[in-house]
């Protein structure tokens, strides 16, 4: 009977904890993306920002999982998503110490009022408060559960000798406590179960404080084992999470007699004195690796090196299924995927002008190559969009899709005119033995490299939404146009001279033209979305 008491105790809690973190991220909305990307300039700025969000989401990990994605769609670097994981660390002690309020009693309530507001509320906002007002309720029904479960079984043998032995073995409860909250996959899930024990005055806080310890290094496991697909830097922060809090306890462990008595002394209720325990760890260690960050930045880069892997054209590089439900995670992995779907076309089109000069059959079945990779990319980026959650999607956001979603639908159409047009073109061209006259060749080498450079302009605008960028891309089109009319023109003016090599070569020459049109068509469709956003 206490078996399940206790593990529907911890159930609960856990629940609660996910939904006090949905219900206040959602009521956020894109302002922790902001936060986290644009207010972390210095180190104390990042520190704060790091103990803000992991306040309002109520889960360290949940924050360095952000920061992970984040580091690796290109949004934030690794130096400073270091400051944040410092911070994090200091915001995660909010919710030990909203667990140690003896208000369990109130979780009834809690939940009952939770509930009504979120089946009851029209507007978005406030349905996102009755959840987290709900998960609240459900923390502290699980509290509940789990200290009524170890009032039944207090004078039991075996839970005496347990507790006898993490109060005599440290390292024991260092390692009980490590394994507890990589399991359960929460150090504040961990530590409740602590208070349950404190409030039946099973633990004594000698016993308590190394567990503490253990569960700061357990709750790494999530970030870390999420960092194991994703880029070197996204590697990297999972990396330097860990090693903070192993680093704090290694520092801590030596002297535990002394910060045990400290802790002892902010506190008469054991429960109190446990999360105290908790936030001053956590507050000294962030206040002590901060002042290293940037040595430790350089550590932890030499620790974990660029993965030397082949560039496989077959594979996504950017884009990570686990942050589906993320949307701004999401689109700026796809857009990373993008941008190197551009730079291939952009490949392409310039070895274009290379394979009408000289006759290489290698570099044709190369170019064709490409484009099977760029029709892969084009297709797992969209099947990756289409997958993403739309409940959380700001309208900004769902803005940027559109304009992602139309970039490399543009970026794949030139890919294709690239591979089925002028590359046809070019084997008919030597196929026949045939060359373009010298003007000829010079106006279409001139052509190319307008629209090589508008192809530039516009995946700059895309990579950077800068609106100028995109209004010159625009303001090209009647002086492209008009160009390719004198090209054309001149082209027939060579035939009524009757020059041999333009005469062998018009319709070829003619079909390049209305080509590289196409392509600028598609350079320019891209830049409507960017000056929309």
């Amino acid at each position: 009977m206490f078996l399940i008491t206790l593990l529907g105790g911890l159930a609960l809690l856990l629940y609660g904890i996910q939904l006090v973190g949905e219900g206040l991220q959602r009521l956020a909305g894109g302002r922790l993306r902001y936060l986290l990307t644009k207010l972390t300039r210095t180190r104390l700025a990042q520190a704060a920002v790091g103990a803000l969000v992991t306040a309002v989401i109520q889960s360290s990990s949940a924050t360095t999982l952000m920061l992970i994605g984040f580091v690796s769609a290109g949004l934030l670097s690794f130096s400073r998503a270091m400051g944040v994981i410092l911070g994090a660390d200091i915001g995660t002690t909010l919710t030990v110490q909203l667990l140690a309020f003896r208000i369990q009693e109130a979780a009834v309530a809690l939940v009952a009022a939770g509930f009504a507001i979120t089946f009851f509320a029209k507007r978005q906002a406030s349905r996102s408060l009755g959840q987290a007002i709900l998960g609240f309720g459900f923390v502290f029904l699980g509290l509940k559960l789990m200290t009524d479960g170890m009032g039944l079984i207090r004078d039991h043998p075996l839970l005496r000798q347990v507790v006898l032995t993490v109060v005599e073995s440290p390292i024991f409860g260092i390692i009980v406590g490590a394994i507890v909250s990589a399991l359960v996959a929460s150090s504040a899930a961990t530590i409740g179960v602590l208070l349950t024990l404190s409030h039946q005055g099973l633990l004594p806080l000698a016993g308590a404080i190394p567990i503490v310890l253990g569960a700061n290094i357990g709750t790494c496991t999530t970030a870390l084992t999420a960092s194991m697909k994703t880029s070197t830097d996204g590697r990297r922060v999972a990396v330097a999470h860990i090693a903070f809090k192993l680093l704090g306890v290694l520092l801590v462990f030596p002297f535990l007699g002394p910060f045990t008595r400290l802790v002892e002394a902010t506190a008469s209720d054991p429960a109190r004195q446990i999360a105290n325990g908790h936030t001053l760890f956590n507050i000294g260690i962030s206040a002590v690796f901060l002042f290293f960050q940037p040595l430790a930045a350089r550590l932890i880069t030499l620790a974990v090196p660029e993965r030397e892997e082949a560039d496989t054209p077959f594979r996504a590089r950017y884009l990570d299924e686990r942050f589906l439900g993320q949307p701004a995670l999401a689109i700026g992995q796809a857009t990373r995927e993008a941008l190197r779907m551009a730079d291939v076309v952009q490949g392409m089109f310039r070895d274009t002008l290379t394979v009408f000069r000289t006759h290489s059959p290698d570099l044709v079945n190369s170019v064709e190559k490409r484009d099977d990779q760029v029709d892969y990319l084009d297709r797992e980026i969209k099947l990756f969009l289409t997958r993403l959650s739309h409940e959380t999607m700001s309208p900004d956001l769902s803005r940027k899709q559109i304009a992602l979603l139309s970039f490399i639908q543009n970026m794949e159409n030139i890919g294709d005119i690239i591979d089925k047009n002028l590359m046809e073109l070019a084997r008919k061209k030597y196929a026949g033995g045939q060359h373009f006259s010298e003007a000829g060749e010079t106006e279409l080498a001139e052509f190319h490299s307008l629209i090589a450079k508008n192809l530039e302009r516009t995946v700059a605008a895309f990579a950077t939404s800068d609106h100028s960028l995109a209004q010159e891309v625009l303001d090209q089109r009647p002086l492209m146009r008009q160009r390719e009319r004198e090209l054309r023109e001149s082209h027939l003016s060579r035939l009524r001279e009757g020059l041999a090599e333009s005469l062998e070569t018009s319709e070829i020459h003619l079909d390049v033209l209305t080509n590289l049109k196409r392509v600028n068509s598609h350079i320019t469709s891209i830049a409507f979305p960017i000056l929309e956003e």
